[in-house]
Parts: structure tokens; C-alpha cells; sequence
């Protein structure tokens, strides 16, 4: 064989190598997922927000999740993240002295939504979507009604209005579920989020199974005082003032299950009434956490409402 052809085949050789190892360690590489995205920090006054974000080569208004009573940043469904990170930049933090953020715990909604406009305006964001579940619905209200021109659009799942129907009574419902959830070696949400139906059980299991995808850096959890803290607003939201929610002109989704024990299903038909430009979604035979156990139903849905 010619010392030229036998060079040039070596080399191709040499060549294929290379690329094969090279699409390999590509193969390696996991993609940015609810699941593995990095935990950072922000600061903004005397708060270090621990805080999430994927999807940001989407571009666009971020979508900021506001999260429930108790919940830290492993509280959040990868299905719903990573469905919504598809489409959307989608950053998600916790509240002041909850999970890994620093800071005394808040008492109030209204400075839950202070803390969240700090952080939004720490982190550059000029205006933003809102996501709020349960207690961060009543976060999301606050910011807009504080700083309108803030906010595009608003997602409200499993939430109500300030003075809203059994709000004030969230203490009793949540310290019950977890009394009976202690007793049965059960997750307290197993109770809170879901129904007692065949369905709703199964769907709740499924659920508390997806929170548990994360094994590395996991946030902490809530602290007693922290959650005691979240327990005082939430009792204060349900007995406060209704507000004017007809100035709220942002188009609204308004999402819950036909059943939720939490804050009654009675409070996402209320919103729906009163804001002037809602949608509301009802899922049958679920419970608080009714957008998660439909969350192949709710992810489509909510990214066409984002597009519109």
C-alpha cells in the first residue's frame, strides 16, 4: 500500500476518533432540567434570595413562581417548570428566611410581595409574568395592585381573594391534615393537595414521587418559625379587607380542583367573577393541587395563555 494512502487512511482514522469521543462526551452533557439547574443567590436590601432559573434563552417576560404555604424551592413540580421552561424564561425563589433565602421571616402578605418586588427589580427584570400557587396567588394580587405596571399577565391556581371564603381558617385545615398525616406515615400534601378519591390518591403519590427527582443540593426546609410566620398572614389575608380587584386589567388564568379543602374552590370562582379579563380552569375530581394532577392538561393551557 503507498505510504500516502496508508497517512491519509491513519489519519481518518485519527479523525474518527476524535469525533467519536467527542459526540460521547456530548452525550454526557444533561441537559438544564428542573431537577439538576443550580440553586444561586441575589441580593437585594438585607435579604440573600436563593433563587432558580432555566429557560432563559427563551427571552421574553419571565415567568416568576410565587410558591405555597410551608413550601421551599423543591415544593415546585418539575413537570410544570420544565414544561413551562420549554417555552418561557422561568425563575422561581424563596421568601424571605424560608429554605436557603437569609432574613427574618415575613408575617404579612404584603411584605411577601414587597419581597418579591425587591427581588424582581434585584434581578434587572423590567416586567414579568406571574405564577402564584395557594399563598403566592395572594402574593401575586398584592404585587400588582402595588406595581401594575410590573406585571403582564397573571397565573392564580388554588388561590383566593384578600377576605376570601374559609381563607382564615388555612391554620386549622393545614395543622389537622398534619396531624392525621403523622399518624399514617403520609406527606401532609398527600392530604392537603389532593382528594380521598381512588384518583386523587394515586395522583397525590405521583406527585410527592416527582418532588423527590432532585437528589443533589436540595434546598432546606421551612423552619417552625418561618412556617408559624406564613400561618399569621394567610389568617390575616382571610380576614382583611376585600380589594378592588376590577383595576387589575392584566389577563388572568384562574386554575383549581373542584374540591379543594384549603382555600375553597368557591374563592378561584370568586376571582374569576371579579377580575375583568379571567379565564378560570376547574379540574374535576381534584383538590388544591388539582393543577398538578392534571399538569399534562394545565402545562398546554397555561402556555397558551402566556402566547396570546
Amino acid at each position: 500500500m503507498p505510504i500516502k494512502l496508508m497517512k491519509s487512511i491513519l489519519r481518518a482514522l485519527a479523525l474518527s476518533g476524535v469525533l467519536a469521543s467527542s459526540s460521547a462526551l456530548a452525550s454526557d452533557v444533561q441537559p438544564v432540567t428542573w431537577t439538576n439547574v443550580p440553586t444561586q443567590s441575589v441580593t437585594a436590601g438585607d435579604v440573600s434570595f436563593a433563587y432558580r432559573e432555566l429557560g432563559q434563552q427563551n427571552g421574553g417576560a419571565p415567568v416568576l413562581l410565587l410558591v405555597h404555604l410551608a413550601a421551599v424551592l423543591d415544593n415546585w413540580d418539575p413537570r410544570v417548570v420544565d414544561g413551562l421552561a420549554a417555552k418561557h424564561h422561568v425563575i422561581a425563589f424563596d421568601n424571605r428566611g424560608v429554605g436557603s433565602s437569609t432574613g427574618k421571616p415575613a408575617n404579612t402578605i404584603e411584605q411577601m410581595a414587597d419581597d418579591a418586588i425587591s427581588f424582581i427589580k434585584a434581578k434587572g427584570f423590567t416586567q414579568v409574568d406571574l405564577f402564584g400557587f395557594s399563598m403566592g396567588g395572594m402574593i401575586a394580587q398584592e404585587i400588582v395592585l402595588k406595581d401594575s405596571q410590573l406585571v403582564r399577565k397573571m397565573i392564580l391556581a388554588g388561590t383566593g381573594p384578600a377576605g376570601g371564603e374559609g381563607i382564615s381558617a388555612v391554620a386549622g385545615v393545614a395543622n389537622y391534615d398534619l396531624m392525621r398525616a403523622t399518624l399514617t406515615g403520609q406527606d401532609p400534601k398527600q392530604y392537603l393537595f389532593f382528594t380521598r378519591t381512588p384518583n386523587g390518591i394515586e395522583a397525590g403519590k405521583a406527585f410527592l414521587k416527582r418532588l423527590q427527582e432532585r437528589t443533589d443540593q436540595r434546598d432546606s426546609e421551612i423552619a417552625i418559625w418561618a412556617y408559624v410566620s406564613q400561618l399569621q398572614a394567610l389568617s390575616a389575608w382571610g380576614q382583611k379587607r376585600p380589594a378592588d380587584l376590577s383595576v387589575i386589567k392584566q389577563p388572568v388564568l384562574v386554575a383549581n380542583g373542584e374540591d379543594d379543602r384549603m382555600v375553597p374552590t368557591r374563592n378561584s370562582h370568586e376571582l374569576a367573577k371579579r377580575l375583568p379579563n379571567a379565564q378560570l380552569i376547574i379540574y374535576p375530581d381534584a383538590g388544591h393541587g388539582g393543577i398538578f394532577q392534571y399538569h399534562e392538561d394545565f402545562v398546554p393551557k397555561a402556555l397558551a395563555f402566556l402566547a396570546k
